[in-house]
């Protein structure tokens, strides 16, 4: 059965806790001794540690969770013997009666494996093992989804000049020893841009909740939405309200290559203050985005895609691109992300204020 981890007693005068940090994900191996999350309570700071081996099978409560107490539940070892079956770990009582992991913490729907397997004919499917990122985007999604109120913006954004002052750009590059391009630039990489110098415009919206603050960011850091095998990450574009389009492209490119290939450090994916998710170049017309804790914004980006627009009482042909922003009504209010994304929007289709 599985073995519970509770909140420890670190300190005589320990308070209500918090999970600053969880050092490993979901489908983790362990041994005994290593420290599982660092804690801290006040001015007191702690460890958790695993009292044997196994693997870190569940984490009940997320990072940033305060007001836990001594003997709360935080998480679930799976211990096994020499014979594979599963132990209680010395000095540890297995799992009680009437304690379940709450399905909001835990990525779980509470429909059991076996309720769900029950509803299919056996040789009908392949069963896929969650891996430790599965289970980590899994159990973050959940988190987002059942903690941060969402509501959404979206608007329509003519990119004709955005894409003409692409390619010239593109056409002017210099080129290097080889003859190629020293760089390229792409409608991501101008979308980045302009969501940075909105966010710079819109201070207000650049920020993070916690229950005790909000916290106003000095810059503006965007996680952009990587596909690799398993999963997404979301390498970080530091600063980007300081960097030109050319700099951004190059940054780009180096993360989601070195994304791709699992080579990035933590502090390249971790933290930033907003992301964007672009599906465009699947054809996706619009999407609505989950908040990345901690970001208190996600940009949506779907094609562009030529359409009859009206244009001074005549009807004309245009390349719409539809972006949703996906906000957090903790910290950003409905006007202040109305006036975000009416900023971008004026990036996207007033290009050259981008370059200046």
């Amino acid at each position: 059965m599985p073995i519970n981890v509770r909140m420890p007693a670190f300190a005589s005068d320990m308070g209500a806790a918090t999970i600053v940090k969880w050092m490993f994900n979901e489908g983790d191996d362990i041994k005994a001794g290593d420290v599982l999350a660092q804690v801290s309570s006040g001015s007191n700071t702690g460890e958790i540690k695993a009292a044997a081996g196994g693997t870190l099978e569940r984490i009940v409560v997320p990072e940033g969770a305060n007001g836990l107490k001594v003997r709360d539940l935080v998480a679930v070892l799976a211990i096994k013997t020499e014979a594979g079956s599963v132990a209680a770990a010395p000095g540890q009582r297995s799992g009680a009666p009437g304690e379940p992991v709450p399905a909001a913490l835990s990525g779980s729907n509470g429909v059991s494996d076996d309720a769900v397997l029950k509803l299919f004919e056996d040789g009908s499917y392949e069963r896929v093992p969650n891996d430790g990122m599965r289970r980590t985007i899994a159990r973050r999604l959940v988190t987002s989804k059942q903690t941060i109120p969402h509501f959404y913006v979206a608007v329509d954004c003519e990119i004709d000049q955005l894409l003409g002052l692409r390619s010239r750009f593109n056409d002017a590059a210099p080129r290097a020893a080889d003859g190629l391009p020293v760089y390229k630039l792409s409608v991501n990489d101008m979308v980045i841009r302009a969501l940075a110098l909105a966010l710079r415009d819109v201070p207000d919206a650049n920020v993070s909740w916690t229950e005790s603050a909000i916290l106003k960011h000095q810059h503006v850091d965007i996680g952009v939405a990587v596909s690799i095998a398993g999963g997404l990450i979301t390498p970080i574009i530091r600063k980007a309200e300081q960097k030109t389009l050319q700099v951004i492209s190059a940054e780009m490119k180096d993360l989601g290559k070195r994304a791709r290939d699992r080579k990035l450090k933590p502090e390249e994916y971790e933290g930033g203050t907003t992301s964007i998710s672009n599906m465009g170049m699947m054809g996706v017309k619009e999407f609505a985005a989950v908040i990345n804790p901690p970001h208190a914004t996600i940009l949506a980006v779907g094609a562009g895609r030529q359409q009859v627009v009206v244009k001074s009482g005549s009807m004309a042909i245009a390349t719409v691109m539809s972006v949703t922003l996906s906000i957090d009504h903790r910290c950003v209010d409905g006007v202040l992300g109305a006036k975000l994304l009416q900023i971008f929007k004026s990036y996207i289709e007033n290009p050259m204020s981008m370059v200046a």
